[in-house]
């Protein structure tokens, strides 16, 4: 009787440490130290929100360099980090579809924020079927108003810490500021018959709006959107009324379309070259440059301007 009772002892011992365990593996293996644990989406939050919050927060990023938020599916891992978190921030306007489930389902717990959703719809972009444009970072003035919410759902989690927050912001926004300006001191530079932005997809539409550029993109607003040989035709027909330079390709997106588009030009008699890889739905590597929001919007400024000005310097 002792013997089997040590046994039934030992057994739920051992089942008890396996499912300790088996609850550790879903917890984040992030360190917080005490700070506010905040996992993103797209690293255009995530980097900013670093900033933000300073050393009071840990931000995660689920979806790195050259990753389609359009297309992305949480993993296990991606629920275990969206769990353990403190707050969620993604950017919304269905540019993550295919997580909105888990996300409404997390968001019963604890903070879960569309942070683009504030945006008044009046200042949102649209395609032809009503289709509301999600990449809003394009636009300064328009992230503005995201991250703002970021800040204030970070201020209502941690409160303590909400004027240096707002402060953080500020000097932050300060930045964006003079990055708008020298955007569009760059950018008016180009002649107005070279102002047509041939991208893989229908990414730029708020960069052409602010630039006053007109912007063509060969997929609709979701990469999930097919391309057809009439959407190729058209956009060699545009290159060639306009004598386009340059077209570009995109890092999250696959390149064979835009080639296309440059090898049915040249058919025609028209040398068109790719003018480079631009940054759309992800930024560059953590560490480098372009994997700043600044810094990635600084390099698309400048491949732009190198590309369709060229003829004009």
């Amino acid at each position: 009787m002792k013997k089997r009772f040590t046994q039934l002892f030992l057994y739920t011992l051992l089942s008890s440490l396996l499912l300790l365990g088996a609850c550790a593996e879903t917890k984040s293996d992030v360190d917080k130290n005490g700070k506010v644990h905040i996992v993103t989406t797209i690293a255009q939050i995530a980097e900013p929100m670093s900033i933000i919050g300073g050393e009071h927060v840990v931000v995660e990023s689920l979806m790195g360099p050259g990753v389609d938020p359009h297309l992305y599916k949480a993993t296990q891992g991606d629920i275990a980090k969206l769990q353990s978190s403190d707050i969620v921030l993604y950017s919304g306007l269905n540019l993550e579809g295919n997580m909105i489930e888990a996300f409404e389902k997390i968001g019963t717990k604890k903070p879960v924020n569309g942070i683009s959703e504030s945006i008044p719809k009046e200042q949102l972009l649209q395609d032809e079927d009503g289709a509301i444009d999600p990449h809003v970072w394009f636009d300064i003035d328009l992230w503005k108003i995201s991250l703002d919410t970021a800040t204030e759902e970070l201020k209502k989690f941690a409160p303590d810490h909400a004027e240096e927050f707002d402060a953080n912001k500020e000097k932050y926004f300060a930045e964006l500021d003079a990055l708008l300006a020298e955007s569009k001191d760059k950018l008016t530079q180009i002649p107005d018959e070279k102002r047509v932005l041939v991208t893989a997809h229908d990414a730029f539409g708020y960069f052409g709006r602010a630039y006053d550029m007109t912007v063509v993109g060969l997929q609709g607003l979701s990469t999930e959107d097919e391309i057809g040989i009439s959407d190729i035709d058209d956009t060699i027909s545009i290159l060639m009324d306009y004598k386009i330079p340059a077209v570009f390709v995109e890092s999250s997106i696959n390149q064979n379309s835009i080639k296309a588009v440059i090898q049915g030009a040249e058919k025609k008699g028209l040398s068109v070259k790719l003018g480079g890889e631009l940054y759309s739905d992800a930024m560059g590597d953590a560490g480098t440059e372009e994997g700043t929001y600044i810094g990635m919007y600084k390099h698309n400024v400048k491949t732009i301007f190198d590309s369709l000005s060229e003829e004009a310097k």
